[in-house]
């Protein structure tokens, strides 16, 4: 089993039903794994902050929602996370693609990986970064449990060197 697969055994362990997704060449083989699966509601979208709409939309419909993205569209989301998110208690977690780490090949991401955790810490929203890939699925369910006994996002970091890693 690899990253890929430890992350999506672990949304479906936490019964996550609903996923909003935007364009991630990280995330590739996920959305395939996800697109393929009938007992998960997959919507693609565009932009960063229409998906957390879409995911508070999904969680008053009874769903529980995930968001897969990239770390770059964060800042995208800043205010969506603040004014609807975090202001009305919509539990969420984030897949986050964590772009701009060490071994980044493309500098241009950098900026933004460095920021990252700084925007979750003014925000005051959780987040853990995914080290170990054998303990992603125990995380992702751990992070959704905290989530809706919270009703707060959570967001999981998983590292560019990640998806490079397999799981034995």
């Amino acid at each position: 089993m690899d990253s890929t697969d430890v992350i999506y055994k672990g949304l479906k362990d936490a019964g996550i039903n609903f996923i909003v997704s935007v364009p991630c060449a990280n995330l590739k083989k996920l959305l395939n794994l996800i697109d393929e699966d009938d007992e998960i509601k997959h919507v693609p979208v565009t932009r960063e902050e229409e998906g957390f709409g879409i995911c508070a939309g999904a969680y008053m419909g009874g769903l529980k929602p995930a968001i897969l993205m990239q770390n770059s569209g964060l800042g995208n989301s800043v205010n969506v996370l603040a004014s609807l998110m975090k202001l009305y208690n919509f539990p969420i977690i984030m897949i986050i693609s964590h772009r701009g780490t060490f071994g980044e090949a493309v500098y241009g991401q950098v900026p933004m990986g460095k920021a990252t955790t700084k925007i979750f810490d003014s925000l005051d929203i959780r987040y853990e970064k995914v080290i170990n890939p054998s303990e992603s699925s125990e995380i992702i369910k751990k992070a959704w449990d905290l989530s809706q006994i919270s009703g707060e996002a959570y967001a999981l970091l998983f590292d560019i060197s990640y998806w490079k890693r397999s799981v034995e």
